[in-house]
């Protein structure tokens, strides 16, 4: 079978977006013209390498492995020219949630940065970014994880209580604890349905028997705690996410924290080795 060059990069940069329209700009190839490459190459392997999901087109597990063959071909052919020309190495590709580079990693990027290092920096939830990693778009991920996989290399960095935040006028702004218990007919601010926190809180709350409701759905911390400070109400938070003195931080005991960890795969590189190094 032959897998010509020029398919393998056509289906890394799809890999990548997971998305035809931006990979055929990318590409600088028309849309049909990517369709028709994608299906010759699934005709050849003689397996689907992609399935849609809703709005969503995700990779199958010979979608990832061949988008991994892929990008290992062109790093292998990137540092055999840059060793003829002495070109630099292709930027690190970090992925991460909004999260995890608003409150975890600032520091370690200006400092890794700061060496003389470049990085391509992508953003996605947790199930994205360890298909990224695993099909090769990026080298190194930092994302919160209740189980690590068996397939990855997952190293924990940093851990957190999950916390209320409420306005200091809110009953229960002056506890130094609370349990759920206490959020009882409470209407709450919240990621919108189907995100990992939301659905873990709603399982929480469903478990206990707790009657609960939703003041406002909110996409990303910021806004969230938005929300929380113009008095909407309050919302249930990973501790990592900061706040201003308006806003009351309060542990909740029977939530279990929040493990964000480091995920390679286990051919990392002395660079990757080192961006990891410095992320502990």
């Amino acid at each position: 079978m032959e897998l010509v060059a020029e398919d393998l990069e056509a289906f890394a940069v799809f890999a990548q977006h997971r998305n035809f329209t931006r990979a055929a700009e990318d590409l600088h190839v028309s849309q049909p013209a990517l369709h028709t490459r994608i299906r010759k190459l699934e005709a050849r392997l003689g397996r689907p390498l992609y399935a849609k999901r809703g709005r969503v087109l995700q990779l199958t597990e010979a979608g990832e492995r061949l988008a991994a063959f892929a990008n290992e071909t062109r790093d292998r052919a990137t540092d055999f020219l840059s060793s003829l020309d002495a070109a630099p190495p292709r930027p690190l590709a970090v992925v991460a949630g909004s999260g995890a580079y608003l409150y975890l990693l600032g520091d370690p990027i200006r400092r890794f940065l700061a060496r003389g290092h470049e990085l391509r920096l992508l953003s996605g939830d947790a199930t994205e970014t360890l298909a990224a990693v695993r099909d090769g778009t990026a080298d190194l991920g930092v994302t919160a994880l209740a189980v690590p996989p068996d397939d990855l290399e997952c190293t924990l960095l940093a851990q957190y209580p999950q916390t209320l935040i409420t306005r200091a006028d809110h009953p229960l702004a002056d506890r130094r604890s609370v349990r759920l218990k206490d959020l009882q007919d409470e209407a709450l601010v919240v990621p919108p349905k189907g995100r990992p926190h939301r659905q873990q809180l709603e399982r929480s709350m469903l478990d206990q028997g707790i009657r609960w409701s939703v003041a406002v759905e909110a996409e990303g911390w910021e806004l969230l705690v938005h929300f929380v400070r113009l008095g909407v109400g309050p919302a249930v938070v990973n501790g990592s996410v900061r706040t201003t003195g308006a806003v009351r931080k309060i542990p909740v005991k029977d939530l279990p924290p929040v493990r964000y960890y480091v995920v390679t795969r286990a051919d990392r590189g002395d660079r990757v080795e080192e961006l990891k190094g410095m992320l502990l």
